[in-house]
């Protein structure tokens, strides 16, 4: 197979943009990549465009990535979208990927978008329950809550019950919990693109209102707006250039209904340590999907940078955090960087394509040359939907 480097990446700020569109912010973060790559319009194979939530907002069930990207500049360029629930994005850049590697095209361009902002919260949780089998909605939160009643989010009490089974097995506390989202929001702080800029206590963050029972609003995910690109070109048609990433692996795993012998995240991360020749040890920073600031503890483990039981011992020891020797989320994460749900897994590469090329200012990373991003979507109980893990290399040059 051919080798594959990231030659460009943009985004926007994330956060909440009354006057945004969805093809407004996508338009706005392709056309900072394709800039950061020095790569024309004209010179684009395929286009790979994704979004999950779209459709529900404003009705644009298909063709999302025509309307966002479609016109002169790309004139008769394919177009394909991919709706994979939070994990859209990365989905779509691993379509492209394997398209750029079978010899089908030199050079994609893949955007992930997503504008919620100016509808109730309301609509857009009941807009996010597309993400799981709409027929089992009552049995699953029956399940995860204990109770007839429906719980606000079904997806925080799906972070809820994961989370107090967690907690059962591990001795992690509330506390433990809050001290990840205290870490990203110190590291949000740095991130201009951040939709938080605000370091937190962990007195503030377990004083914050409670969501579902362990989780206070400032360890779960805010719905947000942004959008975010990665230009990928194949390694045999590029030009030699020191600020090109290369792609190691990017492995995609479905959740099982009723739960399998493992779960996408380990499938999918021990598939691309294999592909990648390198193991948890050799990781210098990762971003992981904190849609709960548990979840984040939750893949020291299913990543392997930790026994089983010993997140909090992790998180504690300091090896997580800036500075650290393998820093998690030093973009702020999900609960800080924010969530624009289709966005987020081209986010993640933004970030440690950044880190990788030393340009990430105050929460550089220094040395950095292995990067893991894992980005789940949607919930099949107990399982995420889907699971994608890629890793980069700085060793294209």
């Amino acid at each position: 197979m051919r080798d594959v480097n990231i030659v460009g990446v943009g985004m926007t700020r994330f956060g909440k943009f009354p006057d945004a569109t969805m093809a407004g912010l996508s338009r706005a973060a392709v056309t900072a990549a394709l800039a950061d790559a020095d790569v024309a319009p004209a010179a684009v194979g395929v286009i790979v465009h994704g979004n999950s939530l779209e459709g529900a907002m404003t009705g644009q069930h298909s063709m999302r990535g025509q309307v966002a990207l479609g016109g002169p500049d790309f004139g008769t360029t394919p177009v394909i979208n991919i709706e994979n629930a939070c994990g859209s994005s990365s989905s779509a850049f691993h379509v492209a990927l394997g398209l750029i590697r079978s010899g089908q095209y030199d050079t994609a361009v893949v955007a992930g978008s997503e504008k919620l902002s100016g509808r109730s919260t309301r609509e857009v949780l009941d807009a996010m329950l597309s993400g799981t089998d709409l027929t089992r909605v009552p049995e699953i939160a029956k399940e995860l809550t204990g109770s007839d009643e429906p719980p606000e989010s079904f997806y925080m009490a799906m972070y809820s019950w994961v989370t107090r089974q967690y907690m059962a097995r591990s001795g992690a506390t509330k506390e433990d919990f809050a001290d990840v989202a205290v870490k990203n929001s110190a590291a949000g702080a740095l991130n201009p693109n951040a939709q938080y800029r605000k370091a937190l206590t962990r007195e503030q963050i377990l004083e914050g209102r409670v969501i579902a029972d362990p989780l206070t609003v400032t360890m779960c995910a805010p719905i947000a707006d942004g959008a975010a690109a990665v230009v990928l070109q194949a390694a045999d048609v590029s030009p030699a250039r020191p600020d090109a990433v290369r792609v190691r692996a990017s492995v995609l795993r479905s959740g099982v209904p009723g739960g399998g012998d493992t779960s996408p995240e380990v499938e999918a991360s021990r598939a691309a340590y294999e592909i990648a020749g390198v193991g948890p040890e050799d990781l210098d920073v990762v971003e992981v999907h904190d849609a709960a600031s548990s979840k984040e503890m939750i893949m020291y483990e299913k990543l392997g940078l930790c026994g089983p039981g010993d997140g909090a011992k992790l998180l504690a020891s300091g090896t997580v955090a800036l500075g650290g020797r393998v820093p998690v989320n030093p973009s702020g994460g999900l609960v800080s960087r924010g969530h624009p749900v289709g966005a987020t897994g081209c986010a993640q590469l933004f970030e440690l394509v950044t880190q990788l090329r030393g340009r990430a200012g105050e929460r550089q990373v220094e040395g950095a040359r292995i990067a893991l991003a894992e980005n789940s979507g949607g919930y099949v109980h107990p399982d995420p939907g889907i699971c994608v893990v890629t890793i980069l290399g700085k060793d294209a040059a």
